[in-house]
């Protein structure tokens, strides 16, 4: 069986669902089951079995959440957390494991490139970390990497009516409610520049120059050394979106104590046009433990199961990272008669209904 490929290579807006369900002894505080929707990067709204609750991520999302719809829709993701954990064990027994922490994710929505138009859609489902079945939406048909797939790629394949609405679905209508949402976000995306700190865990550790709270998302991060370009033991990190639309980056400098003494070094952030410097010295690093936290939480509060850079399962499964990246499109998983990936996909509606199509 050729492995599985899915490319979602636009340049401008993505909007993105990414279910997670874990099973197994996981450590405390790690929830069973998450759901979370991202436009451009931006997470919107969050949901847990240990919360229980859909919980708006921006503020312009939080005159929905006293709507009927919204109450649905937390409805709605009680339900598929209950699914996700049977999902997982019809999945262990394709597999024939029988202990462990396994994973099962879906991640699905679409990219549209507001300079040329184009738009294209993905849907695709993981195990472990690995591709299980995805939909090609030009192809309009399933695919598997594994025998394990096997069934449910034929199912799903066998049913032309819905592979049908899902063309409709990623060819239209996920692009024209991203669209929707987009001048509702516009509103809280001012220009913001970024704040800039140097971090070292300890005095013989590497120092961390971190640029955070910035937006739009291009960035350059560079170093001097007594004025002169220096890359030499400089590891430049990936760009991370924060909780409130925000993004952060951060390069990595490699040096001996000593030779910060004899040497000046600079950290020096491009952000629209606005440079800001920073000197490395020891009243500029910042090297307690708590301020090394506020890095941590930044990024663990997207969520531990989803991957900023919408790539979810490492394995075959290859995404372009977008110059944004992601939202949801509201949709929901069902188990009928045992079998395993039924789904109720509910298409939002800004006027608080909905329209709700079982497969």
């Amino acid at each position: 069986v050729s492995k599985l490929y899915v490319f979602v290579c636009l340049e401008s807006h993505t909007f993105i669902t990414t279910y997670t369900g874990i099973n197994g002894h996981t450590i405390e505080g790690i929830p069973e089951f998450s759901a979370v929707t991202t436009l451009d990067g931006r997470q919107i709204d969050y949901y847990d079995s240990e919360i229980k609750k859909l919980i708006p991520r921006q503020d312009w999302m939080k005159e929905f959440a006293s709507t009927d719809t919204w109450k649905e829709d937390t409805e709605i993701r009680q339900q598929v957390q209950q699914i996700y954990k049977n999902n997982i064990h019809v999945l262990t027994e394709r597999f024939n494991q029988s202990h462990g922490v396994h994973t099962y994710q879906r991640m699905y929505g679409c990219g549209w490139d507001d300079q040329t138009g184009a738009s294209e859609g993905f849907d695709q489902y993981g195990y472990d970390g690995e591709d299980y079945v995805a939909l090609d939406v030009k192809e309009l048909r399933y695919m598997t990497p594994v025998p394990q797939g096997f069934i449910t790629m034929a199912k799903w394949n066998n049913d032309r009516p819905q592979l049908k609405f899902l063309q409709q679905y990623y060819g239209h209508d996920c692009v024209y409610w991203l669209k929707q949402f987009l001048p509702l976000r516009k509103v809280d995306l001012e220009r913001r520049a970024p704040k800039v700190s140097l971090l070292q865990k300890d005095f013989s550790s590497p120092v961390e120059c971190h640029a955070t709270g910035f937006y739009p998302s291009a960035v350059t991060i560079t170093c001097l050394k007594n004025g002169q370009d220096h890359d030499e033991d400089v590891d430049l990190g990936e760009l991370l979106p924060n909780v409130d639309g925000t993004f952060q980056k951060s390069s990595t400098l490699n040096i001996r104590p000593e030779e910060s003494k004899t040497n000046q070094y600079v950290c020096v952030v491009e952000h629209e046009g606005r440079t800001i410097q920073k000197i490395l010295t020891e009243d500029e690093i910042k090297s307690n433990t708590s301020n090394l936290l506020i890095v941590t939480v930044a990024v663990s509060e997207i969520s531990p199961y989803t991957l900023p850079r919408a790539q979810p399962f490492r394995k075959g499964t290859h995404m372009c990272s977008p110059r944004h990246q992601s939202l949801q499109s509201r949709t929901r998983d069902l188990i009928v008669n045992s079998s395993i990936f039924h789904n109720i996909f509910r298409r939002p509606n800004l006027s608080g209904n909905h329209e709700i199509i079982f497969f």
